[in-house]
């Protein structure tokens, strides 16, 4: 029940538009690449200094020294760029980037996230994403509605650390595309092609309510 995430990533890649600057984080917001029209005109940003980030590789055309902030390995269009990290969160900490798309354990009523850390498991560190939830002109969350115990990740308070407060602007779930509205919970515009608004509803733990002219998903 519900999307797959490659259709997730396809769902998001309707948000983007022709002249967007767009930083995509690791996990199912790569896959946006995917879906991204050859037609239109848009620059992947990659934090480890890459501005022109296209689909992924076959196998036959993988280049070993060409990779993303995942360490995933990805190709590069033609007229794109390549740079210091200093120069890469530059752009972010500048307000350049016009939208990102991020994975995320948890995503409240208010908005806050929480995607880099679990209590208890060893972690690196949060990367870029706390930079990109700040500086970022709009920031769309990628992930699972519940966990695998069934449990609503679409909370009314984060429990895990967060990475920003107030700043998610949509979520796109495997059950439904979801707007915050701030301090009052979640507002339901789509729901996966073969759900209903109320399971959408009873899956979330946070308030949702359905707009006016909410529908199923269209791909």
């Amino acid at each position: 029940m519900g999307l797959t995430r490659d259709q997730i990533a396809q769902r998001i890649s309707q948000e983007v538009k022709s002249g967007f600057c767009v930083n995509l984080g690791i996990g199912i917001p790569t896959l946006v690449a995917n879906f991204i029209p050859d037609s239109m005109n848009v620059m992947l940003q990659s934090e480890n200094g890459l501005l022109g980030m296209g689909p992924f590789p076959l196998e036959k055309d993988v280049d070993p020294d060409l990779i993303n902030a995942g360490k995933q390995t990805v190709t590069a269009l033609k007229g794109a760029s390549f740079f210091s990290s200093a120069d890469s969160f530059a752009m972010i900490r500048g307000g350049h980037i016009d939208l990102t798309v991020l994975g995320a354990m948890e995503v409240d009523m208010n908005g806050d996230i929480a995607n880099w850390m679990v209590p208890g498991k060893m972690v690196k560190g949060m990367g870029g994403a706390m930079d990109l939830v700040a500086g970022a002109r709009r920031v769309i969350v990628a992930m699972q509605h519940t966990s695998k115990d069934g449990a609503s990740k679409l909370l009314k308070k984060c429990t895990l650390p967060l990475t920003g407060k107030g700043c998610i602007d949509r979520v796109v779930t495997d059950f439904g595309v979801l707007d915050v509205v701030k301090g009052k919970g979640f507002r339901l515009l789509e729901w996966a092609p073969d759900m209903t608004a109320e399971q959408v509803i009873a899956a979330t733990e946070a308030p949702v309510e359905v707009a006016p002219d909410a529908r199923p998903m269209r791909f």
